[in-house]
């Protein structure tokens, strides 16, 4: 049987979504289910070379093949973008370097004509394998100058039927705001995807956040799942925006295992995320 699925989207870059998909593929692993990361299409400086390969990754999925309890796979990251400087970047196709391209070049030429196809065999290949496949998206779905290429977002939760979570940092300010326009910006069919968000980052007493968490239920017709608490950890993340200075290769696994723990531990106190997922999804007990 092939894999469920779960998207973990962000209202924005830097909203934790990484992050939220460690925990929830490390609280699967400790549930008993065989789970696998995925990003379709990643934009990042931070790579990681597989042991004894050539092959690179992004950073962020090196972690969370580490946190699904899974040896490290081309499969998970297929697109990799580094960018290089003048609005260029080094594409890196299944780990390995293909060419230079600037971003014209990658949205007319190349996304939907070669990406994508690459990207649905990929997710395919590890559904075959797998109980669940945790999708993490990239950026924002509501990005509507780029909507009819995103296939790190909307598009691939859509080609392939995958419920979407998205997550919204409220450390920023905005986040009931943010909440609402992504819904507004997405199309029904996409917003019909939805089904509910976290608050990631959150300071203070979650109660005084009910009043808004209810208009905002009412008003888009959608579950605010859970509030999670702002994690002061050291965990390797992709995005510049998130603040991480930590390195992969400069702190060691059993350190960076126990982060996994502590990370999951937090998310699995403030939102039962076996239960949320087997509502979403459907998942039989392993």
């Amino acid at each position: 049987m092939k894999a469920k699925l779960l998207m973990i989207q962000g209202t924005t870059s830097g909203s934790g979504k990484s992050i939220i998909t460690t925990a929830i593929c490390r609280i699967l692993s400790d549930e008993g289910y065989n789970v696998a990361p995925f990003k379709a299409q990643n934009m990042s400086s931070k790579l990681h070379t597989i042991p004894g390969t050539a092959d690179v990754v992004a950073q962020a999925q090196a972690v969370q093949a580490l946190a699904s309890r899974k040896l490290l796979d081309t499969r998970i990251n297929p697109i990799l973008l580094k960018p290089v400087g003048d609005y260029k970047s080094d594409l890196i196709l299944a780990g390995r370097f293909n060419s230079t391209i600037s971003s014209r070049q990658y949205y007319e030429n190349f996304v939907m004509q070669s990406g994508f196809p690459l990207v649905l065999n990929s997710l395919e290949s590890l559904r075959n394998e797998n109980d669940i496949v945790v999708i993490e998206g990239a950026g924002s779905p509501a990005e509507i100058n780029i909507s009819k290429y995103d296939i790190a977002n909307m598009l691939l939760a859509e080609k392939v039927s995958a419920p979407v979570i998205i997550v919204a940092d409220i450390e920023r300010g905005g986040c009931f705001s943010s909440i609402v326009g992504t819904m507004k910006l997405l199309p029904r069919r996409h917003r019909n995807l939805v089904e509910g968000f976290i608050i990631n980052k959150f300071r203070g007493d979650a109660s005084l956040l009910l009043p808004a968490i209810e208009i905002v239920g009412e008003m888009l017709n959608t579950k605010i799942l859970g509030v999670i608490p702002k994690i002061d950890l050291k965990i390797p993340d992709e995005d510049s925006l998130d603040g991480s200075k930590c390195n992969i290769d400069t702190i060691s696994t059993p350190s960076l295992d126990k982060n996994i723990d502590s990370i999951a531990d937090v998310v699995r106190d403030t939102i039962n995320i076996p239960l949320v997922i087997r509502d979403i999804i459907r998942l039989n007990m392993p």
